[in-house]
Formats: C-alpha cells, sequence, structure tokens
C-alpha cells in the first residue's frame, strides 16, 4: 500500500471514530513559497489589492504554501522587492497591477528559471503568466443597473488615475447606460494622472459632491482606494454609487448599488494552485463573463436596491454579451492595443 494512501485510510478512520484529525497540505504544497508584491493603496484597500489578497491568503488556506506579501511604497522599489523574492527563492513571484510590468519584465528575463505572474499587463516572456479581465463587460452590467436605477437620466463616472485601463471601464460603462437609455447623459472626470490617484479619498469626494450636485444620481468608480470618497459623498448626498473590483455593497449599505466585480482574487488562486500542481504555464489568461472572471454583486447588503424585475433584465443582458449577441466596445481595440 502507497503511503499517501495510507494516510488517507487512517484519517478518515479517525474521523469516524470520532477523532479531530487536522489535515496535512498535499506533499506538492508543502515547502511552495509564494510572494506577493502589491501596487500603492496596499492590501487593504478594500478593493483591486484587497481582492489579490483574498486570492493568495485562500491558496494560503487551502493549498499549504507559504506566502509573503509587500506592499510597494513607489514605483522605484518594485524590481528591488522582486530581486529580493528571487534571492530568497520563491516559487511564484506575482505582482500586482500594470505599474510593475517593466520591473517584472527585467527580473523574469535575468531568471528565466523562476516563476511570474502580473494582474492587469502583458510581459511577453515565457515564465510569466499575465492575468488580464474584460473589465468592459462587467463595467457594462453596472452601467445598464445604473441607467435603469437613474431617476434624472444623468449618471457619472469617477476614474482614479487617467490610463486606458480606466478608460476602458469607462466606456464600457457609458455602453452599457447607452444601452438601457439612449438619450442618457454619462459624466466623466478623473482624479489625477499620477499613481497617488489611486489613493486620495478627498480628491474623489470632492468630484463625486459636484457630480451629485448637478443632478446625476449614480456615480460608478473605478478609483482603488479613492473611491471611500465617493461612497461617503453618496451617504451624504443620498444617493447611489457603485463599487469596483471586490464586493464592496457591505462597505455602506442602502448607498452602494451593486459592485463591478473583477475577480482578482480568482485569478491569483488559479495560478498558485497551477504552480503548485506543477502546470505553471506562461502566456496571457483573460478573465471576462464567460469564466466569471467579472461579473456584478448581489448580496443581503444590495437586494432592496436591486429588485427581481432588474436583476432579471440586467442577466438577460449577461447572457446576450456572453452569447456574443451584444458587442461591448473596448477602448485597448480603439486604441489598437
Amino acid at each position: 500500500m502507497c503511503k499517501s494512501l495510507a494516510v488517507r485510510i487512517f484519517v478518515v478512520l479517525m474521523a469516524v471514530a470520532g477523532f479531530s484529525v487536522a489535515v496535512v497540505p498535499d506533499s506538492h504544497a508543502a515547502g511552495k513559497k509564494i510572494g506577493i508584491i502589491f501596487d500603492k493603496g496596499g492590501k487593504d484597500d478594500k478593493s483591486f489589492n484587497a481582492s489579490a489578497y483574498k486570492g493568495v491568503m485562500e491558496a494560503k488556506d487551502k493549498l499549504g504554501v507559504d506566502v509573503k506579501y509587500v506592499e510597494a511604497t513607489d514605483d522605484n522599489s518594485f524590481e528591488p522587492l522582486l530581486r529580493q523574492f528571487v534571492r530568497k527563492d520563491f516559487d511564484l513571484i506575482i505582482g500586482v497591477g500594470f505599474a510593475q510590468a517593466e520591473a517584472i519584465g527585467k527580473v523574469a528575463k535575468d531568471n528565466p528559471k523562476k516563476q511570474f505572474a502580473i494582474v492587469d499587463s502583458i510581459v511577453d516572456l515565457p515564465n510569466v503568466r499575465s492575468l488580464m479581465f474584460a473589465e468592459h463587460e462587467g463595467s457594462f452590467l453596472v452601467g445598464a443597473m445604473a441607467a435603469m436605477k437613474s431617476k434624472s437620466g444623468k449618471v457619472g463616472f469617477i476614474g482614479g488615475m487617467d490610463i486606458p485601463l480606466i478608460r476602458r471601464f469607462e466606456m464600457g460603462y457609458q455602453a452599457g447606460a447607452k444601452h438601457v437609455n439612449p438619450k442618457i447623459n454619462v459624466v466623466s472626470n478623473y482624479v489625477g494622472v499620477t499613481p497617488d490617484s489611486w489613493n486620495n479619498p478627498p480628491k474623489a469626494k470632492e468630484l463625486a459632491l459636484t457630480q451629485f450636485t448637478a443632478g446625476t444620481d449614480v456615480i460608478f468608480a473605478a478609483a482603488g482606494a479613492s473611491g471611500a470618497g465617493l461612497y461617503d459623498a453618496a451617504e451624504e448626498k443620498k444617493k447611489l454609487a457603485i463599487g469596483v473590483d471586490s464586493n464592496q455593497n457591505w462597505i455602506k449599505p442602502g448607498t452602494i448599488l451593486t459592485s463591478m466585480l473583477k475577480r482578482v482574487d480568482v485569478a491569483v488562486f488559479k495560478t498558485v494552485e497551477e504552480t503548485v500542481q506543477g502546470k505553471f504555464a506562461g502566456g496571457t489568461t483573460v478573465f471576462g463573463l464567460k469564466n466569471n472572471g467579472v461579473d456584478y454583486a448581489m448580496d443581503e447588503h444590495n437586494a432592496k436596491l436591486v429588485p427581481a424585475d432588474m436583476k432579471k433584465k440586467v442577466d438577460d443582458i449577461k447572457g446576450l454579451i456572453i452569447a456574443g449577441k451584444i458587442s461591448v466596445p473596448d477602448f485597448y481595440e480603439k486604441k489598437g492595443k
């Protein structure tokens, strides 16, 4: 009898006998070291980085890997942090955010036997897995919801840093709103043009208050930690906000209509899992509506804001996108990227 089978039988027999047995992680996972570097805003940004953190910690709990994380203070720290993980012989090194693309490209090229992953950018090397998302598809859904819920015929968008990625969110959101109401007015603003734009709630709140005062009644923010400013403004003005990346409905129940889910947690967990299984491969993996990479959030915190008939309409739109019967415009394609 092989050792692994014997262990399984022992565990079952002990459980039947009423003993509590701690399950030891699979031997492939034992000793696997996963390093992850978060972008500015940190793992507690309640948004993009937080979703990545959720995924890697789920991998720690379920797969038994050893996880170490660091929070970058500025763009210049990415490369030294990556090289530190290499020196310490980590099995998989993950960079969260497009800003790490150049650093990961350099370090991965210098260390072809090491495995890397990057979220939100493409690094074309055989030892790098690029985790990309169809943000425009999820944004289309929440744009449709904003238009369904708007009483003024005017909805808003607040982006963090003005970059093509966030323009992609904006374009999908506008298209979804206009799909429901071709005459709707969509107002857009950006927090700024530097990485600090991801962590500036006061500026986002200022932009949101201006939009609300001008008649906007639903605003979607794709702005990282800056989005907290929108939620404060929506609560203050008794208007509606839409969260992003992770499920943020719980932050201010009754104020957040829904959240556009960008399942960074799913992408990170899957990448760690395949590393543990010895199935890691470089290349680009895209997560969209078809593979649950993006979606909209429903839970007890927003159930009263989204009645059954509205949810059905949104789900019908989702089905049409998946079936290819609704073509969602993509800013990347517009820009030839």
